[in-house]
C-alpha cells in the first residue's frame, strides 16, 4: 500500500469530520418528509449551488474526462459541455417555476400538473423507474470510477476474497464497505446532512484536483513542454488542444452536431434534465425563496462548466504523454496521483476522491428514496388518511425513508458490479432518454400536454433505442437522431389523440405556478401577471456565450496567446457579472 502514516491520518481526519456533521444533522430534527428530503426549504443560494456542483463531481468524472481527452482531445468534452445550454435555460426559465410548484420531488409535480388515472399511473411508474433502474445505473458508473481509483491506489489488482460462493475482487470489498457506511450516514442525516457535507467535500475535491494539476504540469516540465510533447505524439497541426468539436478529425461531424445542436434539449440526463428535474430540482425546492433558487442554480452551472474542467483536462493531457500505452486510459489519472504526490498530499487526494464519491452517492441515495416514499409509498401504499394525525403520519414516513435509503444502497451496490466503463454508462442513459427532453420542457408552457404525453415519450424513447439495435445503428449519433425523431413524433401524436388534464387542475396549476408564454393564455384572467420568456432566454444566451469565452480563454492562456486568452476570459466574466446584476 502506497500510503504512510501521514496519509492515513489525513483520511481518518476526513472521516471524523463526516461523522461529526452526520451527528449534528441527525440531532437537528427531521419530523417531516419536507425536513428529511428538502432541508425544510430554507437553504441559501451559495449552499445549494455548491451542493449541486459537489454532487456532479463524482469519483468517475475526472477519469471519464481523462478517457475522453485520450480518444478525442479536449473537444470531446462537448459530450457533457453541451448541457450548459439546458442548464442555463433551467436557471432563467424554470428555477422560479420549480420553487413556486412547492413540491418535495419533481415526480410529485405530476400530481399538480395532470389529473385522473393517467397521472396516477405516470407518478407511480416514474417514481420507481427513476429510483431503481435509472438511479442504480448512474451509481453503477460512479462506482466503477471509484473502483478503478481504489485498484490503483491500494494495489489490490490481484486480490480476490471469497464470500460464500462468490469471489469478489479486493476493490469491491472496499466499495461495499464504503456503501454501507454512506448508506447508514445518509439514512440518519437526511438532505441537510448531504448538503452540508457536500460543501466540505467540494472544497476538498476541487482543491485536490488543482493540486494534482500543478504537480502534473510541473512533472512534465511546464505547459510549453507539454504542448511540445503532444506535437511529437500527434504531429504538427493536431487538434488535441482545440475546444471546437466541429474541427476535430477524431470526432465525426454528425456526432459533434448532435452534441451541440440536439442532445441538450432532446435527452434526459441526471443533473442536466431539460427543464430541470432530479436532484437539481430537489436543491431548488430546498432554497428559501425564488431568488435563492435562481442564484444557486446559476452558481452551479458557472462552476460546473466554466471553472471546474481545466484542472482535470491538464492532468488528462499529462497522463496521455506519461502513459501513452495504457489499456485503460482512464486509469492515467490515479496513476499520476500515485507517482507524483508526496506523503500527506497523496492522502489528501485520496480524500478528495473519497469526498467526491460520497457526495454523489449520498445525493443519489437520498434522491432515490424520496421518489419511493413520497411518490409511491405515501400515495399508493400508506396514505396519510390512514393515520390518527398528520404528525404521526410524517414521523412514520421519515422512518420508512431511512429504511428505503438502506434498500437503495443495497440495490445500487449490486448493480454496480455489472459495469465496466464510465462513458458506456453515460451514453446508455443518454440513448434511453433521447426524445423525452422536449416534453419535459414544454409541459410548463403548453396546457395541452398531458400525462399520456410523458408516458408515450418514455415508452417511445425506449422502443426507439431498441429499434436502433435491430436496424444496426451502432453509432451514437445515429441512435440519438433516430430515437429523438421517433419519440417526438409518437408523443406529439398521442398528445392530440388523448384528452388534456381537466380544467380545474389546469387552472389550479396556472394560478399556482404562473408560467409565462402564450401556451396558457386561455387560463389567464385580464390583468393577471406572468413573467416574459424573452429576458430569461436572452440571459441564458449571454451566460452560455460567457462560459464558452471563459473555457476558450483559459485554453488560450495555457496553450496559445496570453493576450487573447485574458481578453476572452475577462469578456466572459463581464458577461456573467452583467447577468448576475439582472437577476
Amino acid at each position: 500500500m502506497p500510503f504512510n502514516w501521514l496519509d492515513l491520518t489525513v483520511i481518518a481526519g476526513y472521516i471524523a469530520i463526516m461523522v461529526i456533521v452526520g451527528y449534528y444533522a441527525q440531532k437537528r430534527g427531521q419530523e417531516t418528509l419536507e425536513d428529511y428530503f428538502t432541508g425544510s426549504k430554507n437553504l441559501p443560494w451559495w449552499l445549494i449551488g455548491i451542493s449541486m456542483v459537489a454532487t456532479t463531481f463524482a469519483a468517475d468524472t475526472p477519469l471519464a474526462v481523462t478517457g475522453i481527452v485520450a480518444s478525442e482531445g479536449i473537444a470531446g468534452n462537448w459530450i457533457w459541455w453541451n448541457f450548459m445550454f439546458s442548464g442555463l435555460i433551467t436557471v432563467f426559465l424554470y428555477a422560479k417555476l420549480w420553487k413556486r410548484a412547492d413540491v418535495i420531488t419533481d415526480v410529485e409535480f405530476i400530481s399538480i400538473r395532470y389529473s385522473g388515472k393517467p397521472a396516477r399511473i405516470l407518478r407511480g411508474f416514474r417514481s420507481l423507474y427513476l429510483a431503481f433502474p435509472i438511479n442504480c445505473i448512474i451509481l453503477g458508473w460512479v462506482t466503477v470510477g471509484m473502483a478503478k481509483i481504489i485498484t490503483v491506489l491500494f494495489g489490490v489488482q490481484n486480490l480476490v476474497i471469497e464470500v460464500g460462493s462468490l469471489n469478489l475482487a479486493g476493490e469491491w470489498i472496499i466499495i461495499l464497505i464504503m456503501y454501507l457506511m454512506i448508506g447508514i450516514y445518509i439514512a440518519f442525516s437526511g438532505l441537510w446532512g448531504v448538503i452540508v457535507t457536500d460543501f466540505i467535500q467540494f472544497i476538498i475535491a476541487m482543491g485536490g484536483s488543482i493540486l494534482l494539476a500543478w504537480f502534473a504540469v510541473d512533472h512534465i516540465g511546464g505547459l510549453g513542454n507539454l504542448q511540445a510533447e503532444l506535437t511529437d505524439m500527434f504531429g504538427t497541426g493536431h487538434h488535441m488542444l482545440s475546444i471546437n468539436p466541429l474541427t476535430s478529425p477524431d470526432i465525426a461531424i454528425a456526432t459533434a452536431l448532435v452534441w451541440v445542436g440536439m442532445m441538450w434539449w432532446a435527452s434526459w440526463y441526471p443533473g442536466s434534465e431539460p427543464g430541470g428535474g432530479g436532484y437539481i430540482a430537489q436543491r431548488m425546492f430546498s432554497a428559501k425563496d425564488e431568488k435563492n433558487a435562481v442564484g444557486g442554480t446559476l452558481l452551479f452551472n458557472v462552476a460546473h462548466f466554466a471553472l471546474r474542467p481545466w484542472p482535470w483536462i491538464l492532468v488528462a493531457l499529462v497522463a496521455l504523454v506519461v502513459y501513452p500505452n495504457l489499456d485503460d486510459p482512464e486509469t492515467g489519472y490515479p496513476l499520476l496521483m500515485l507517482d507524483l504526490l508526496p506523503p500527506g498530499l497523496l492522502g489528501l487526494l485520496a480524500v478528495a476522491f473519497l469526498a467526491a464519491f460520497i457526495s454523489t452517492v449520498s445525493t443519489h441515495l437520498n434522491w432515490g428514496a424520496s421518489y419511493v416514499v413520497n411518490d409511491f409509498y405515501k400515495p399508493f401504499l400508506k396514505p396519510e388518511s390512514e393515520f390518527e394525525s398528520k404528525e404521526k403520519a410524517q414521523l412514520h414516513y421519515v422512518k420508512v425513508s431511512r429504511w428505503t435509503t438502506l434498500l437503495m444502497m443495497v440495490a445500487a451496490a449490486l448493480v454496480s458490479l455489472m459495469f465496466d466503463t464510465v462513458r458506456g454508462g453515460w451514453e446508455a442513459i443518454l440513448s434511453i432518454g433521447a426524445g423525452t427532453g422536449l416534453v419535459y420542457m414544454l409541459r410548463w408552457f403548453w396546457w395541452r400536454i398531458n400525462a399520456w404525453s410523458e408516458i408515450a415519450a418514455m415508452a417511445a424513447a425506449a422502443t426507439g433505442f431498441a429499434l436502433t439495435k435491430i436496424l444496426g445503428y451502432d453509432d451514437f449519433a445515429q441512435q440519438m437522431i433516430f430515437t429523438t425523431i421517433f419519440a417526438t413524433i409518437i408523443w406529439i401524436a398521442v398528445t392530440f389523440l388523448t384528452k388534456p388534464a381537466d380544467e380545474e387542475t389546469l387552472q389550479s396549476f396556472f394560478d399556482r405556478v404562473k408560467p409565462g408564454g402564450p401556451g396558457w393564455s386561455r387560463f389567464q384572467t385580464v390583468g393577471q401577471q406572468t413573467y416574459s420568456l424573452l429576458p430569461g432566454l436572452s440571459y441564458a444566451a449571454i451566460s452560455a456565450a460567457s462560459i464558452i469565452a471563459i473555457l476558450f480563454g483559459m485554453g488560450e492562456i495555457f496553450f496559445g496567446s496570453g493576450w487573447m486568452g485574458t481578453g476572452a476570459f475577462l469578456l466572459g466574466m463581464g458577461g456573467l457579472w452583467y447577468v448576475v446584476r439582472k437577476i
